[in-house]
């Protein structure tokens, strides 16, 4: 008989508002708006000599803290083939086509991203989580899932597997 373990954290700590718009079929871009977003973060592997597949407290810590890091802010990608995010001294100036905000650079985090959607705010906060838990606990997880819903029952998960 084999044995596969997960843990899953669902809190309703884990919660963020955020601003952000999105293009979609080609060249339609959504007016501004906001979220507010709920994650889930689940993690499959082997257990650890503690017996965990992941330190419930450290999993729990660390997510908060991405959280908080996107709460109140207006969400912009780096890397949209036709959103232009340009920072000038204490304001990024966002373009696209005929369109133009300016925003705060306080109030915003740019992110590695192409849009803004659901999925890739997943992968964005399963990749930093990966990475703070490596530095904090010195391993990888097999796998994790991480979920973002942004309007009661729209979710975008992202699996990412460490090979």
């Amino acid at each position: 008989m084999s044995e596969t373990y997960h843990v899953r954290l669902d809190k309703e700590r884990f919660v963020f508002s955020a601003a952000h718009f999105i293009t979609f079929d080609g060249n339609v871009c959504e007016r501004l708006h906001g979220h507010n977003y709920r994650v889930f973060a689940e993690f499959f592997g082997e257990l650890d000599e503690n017996q965990y597949v992941v330190d419930f407290i450290a999993l729990r810590d660390e997510l908060v803290e991405i959280i908080d890091s996107l709460d109140h802010r207006m969400l912009l990608p780096d890397s949209h083939p036709t959103i232009r995010v340009a920072q000038k001294e204490n304001e990024f100036e966002v373009t696209f086509e005929d369109r133009r905000w300016v925003f705060p650079v306080g109030d915003c985090v740019v992110l590695p991203v192409e849009n803004t959607t659901a999925e890739k705010l997943a992968r964005y906060i399963g990749m930093q989580l990966l990475t703070r838990l490596e530095t904090r606990l010195g391993h990888r997880p097999t796998q994790i899932k991480i979920g973002v819903d942004e309007n009661h029952g729209q979710w975008g998960i992202c699996e990412l597997t460490n090979e």
